[in-house]
């Protein structure tokens, strides 16, 4: 292999990864989703020992990448990754704050127990936090991790939110909540389900099939009020 195609494949194996990551995928999962068996020829283009094939670009297309990747990007590195960047102008702007009694706090995954029940010595101690006038009401801040809710949430945004108590819990159909569930934490949109024992999660990215989750499955619920940039 001369030079140039060594170059070439080294940019193009570096856009695959960030495909991957900005998915919020590992290798695995995504080869798993591209319908490999093993996840052998994802590492190869990562790794830059082969080139991806024509069979990997029409799995890509078929797993329905490319209705948010832009094939342009990924194969020449010209334009942008995606293919309509979403509009960021009017998304608040988050300022960082030293206080531990100021702000919001943004919330990581080991900690999402104490966001949902306002345990505080989880918060001040694990978190950051971040002052956002335009959300008075917010409680604490998430980052929106994979592509399933694209285009309304890109893998990396920040949305602000608030708990809502689960004794009385009315859903506004159709909203999108943070769900504490034994799936784990999922930011997903809630519509009816098929009886009053369960409601139906719905991804806006139309890759990701909508499922029915019992209630007695979610343990803690906090709606989304909107999404920030953090400065």
């Amino acid at each position: 292999m001369n030079k140039e195609k060594e170059e070439k494949l080294a940019e193009i194996s570096a856009r695959i990864t960030k495909v991957i990551e900005y998915l919020g995928e590992t290798a695995n999962s995504f080869a798993t989703k591209l319908g490999y068996q093993r996840a052998q020829t994802i590492y190869d283009i990562q790794k830059k020992k082969s080139a991806p094939s024509y069979d990997f670009f029409q799995r890509f297309t078929i797993a329905g990448y490319s209705a948010i990747i832009n094939f342009d990007w990924l194969l020449t590195g010209e334009g942008n990754m995606l293919r309509t960047e979403p509009e960021k102008e009017n998304i608040p702007v988050a300022h960082p704050s030293d206080s531990p009694t100021e702000g919001i706090p943004l919330i990581p995954i080991s900690a999402m127990a104490g966001a949902f029940t306002g345990e505080q010595t989880v918060l001040e101690y694990e978190c950051e936090r971040f002052v956002v006038p335009t959300f008075k009401g917010a409680e604490f801040l998430i980052s929106v991790k994979g592509s399933s809710m694209y285009p309304k949430y890109n893998s990396g945004d920040i949305v602000a939110c608030k708990r809502l108590p689960m004794d009385d819990i009315f859903f506004q159909w159709n909203k999108v909540y943070v769900l504490d569930t034994d799936q784990g934490p999922l930011i997903k949109r809630v519509k009816p389900g098929s009886d009053k024992d369960h409601v139906l999660i719905v991804s806006d990215n139309e890759r990701y099939e909508p499922f029915e989750l019992p209630l007695n499955r979610i343990y803690h619920v906090a709606l989304v009020i909107g999404v920030i940039r953090l400065e």
